[in-house]
This record gives structure tokens, sequence and C-alpha cells, in this order.
């Protein structure tokens, strides 16, 4: 199974869609609410939701959409990353709803050589993310510092932190 990319392996122009989708629970929703103090009714309330607002209903917290975009990305994007160094943008297009499923893919803009280390280098990719009947709701670029096979090679392959199998024993 693949798991992120090397600076060699990303081209720019491609887009990799993410697989499987995920369908938003109001668990979900709720649960990321609590875990990130975020109490607005909006999210919480359905009484408020369904009475003051223009949705009629519960929306799903926009960081919570992006940080699931973010974590479909990973196999294909910053599996074998050093680090996220910057999110460029970020826009909420449209209200995500319990029942939802998000889907996501993601297009290589550009990518260039690390300055200081000639081990890695930096690719920047936009990320959108679009419901099960194709609408866009969220669209963020980023840049993201990944390994060259150089890198890889010298820190011990694919897996280097990967314990070998001890049978009791042996």
């Amino acid at each position: 199974m693949q798991f992120g990319r090397t600076y060699e392996e990303f081209e720019v122009g491609a887009t990799y869609k993410h697989w499987p989708g995920k369908t938003v629970t109001e668990y979900d929703d709720h649960l990321f609410c609590l875990l990130t103090m975020n109490h607005h009714p909006l999210h919480m309330d359905t009484n408020y939701a369904e009475k003051t607002t223009d949705f009629g209903r519960n929306v799903v917290v926009g960081n919570y959409v992006y940080s699931l975009l973010l974590g479909m990305s990973v196999p294909d994007i910053s599996g074998k990353a050093i680090a996220n160094l910057e999110i460029e943008s970020l826009k909420h297009v449209a209200p995500t709803f319990h029942g939802d499923t998000i889907y996501g893919e993601t297009t290589v803009l550009d990518k260039w050589p690390s300055k200081s280390k000639n081990d890695r280098g930096i690719v920047h990719v936009e990320t959108k993310g679009y419901k099960q009947d194709g609408t866009l709701v969220c669209v963020f670029r980023r840049k993201v510092m990944v390994p060259t096979e150089t890198y890889i090679k010298e820190r011990g392959g694919e897996q280097p932190g990967r314990p070998e199998l001890r049978e009791q024993g042996k």
C-alpha cells in the first residue's frame, strides 16, 4: 500500500483522489466540538439551529471537515512528510450537514528542492472536499516538506522504526 510519496514521486499537475469517503455523523461533529471546546449552538443545539438560522439544522463545524480532508490525504500526500510547513489558504465554500459523505482530492500545484537541505523538497498542493452530490465544501492549499529517495535510504528504508516479529522460544 502506498503511504505518502518521496519528492521524486510527485508530479506537478497530478491529482490524487482520496478513498474512501467519510459519512459525517452527529456524533463525529459533537465529539470534535467537545474536544476543541467549540460550543457554538449552530453545531450543538438542534433547537437553536432549526429556529434561528438560515440552514434550519445543525451545520458540521468547518474545522472538522478540514481535518477530515487533511487526514484523507495522508496516504497520498503527506504519509512520508517531514513537516507540514504552511496552510496558505482555507476556504469553507458550502455547509456540511450530519449524514453528508465527504470525498477529497489533492492536486500538486508546484514543487521545488529545499534551499537548506538537499535530501528533501517542498510540495505545494491544493485539496478540495466535496459532498456526495458533488458540491464543493472546502478548499485549502498547503506546503509540505517531503523526503527525497536519498533521505529514505539513509534512514533505513520505508519503515525504519518497524520492529521485526519475534516468536517465543526462538
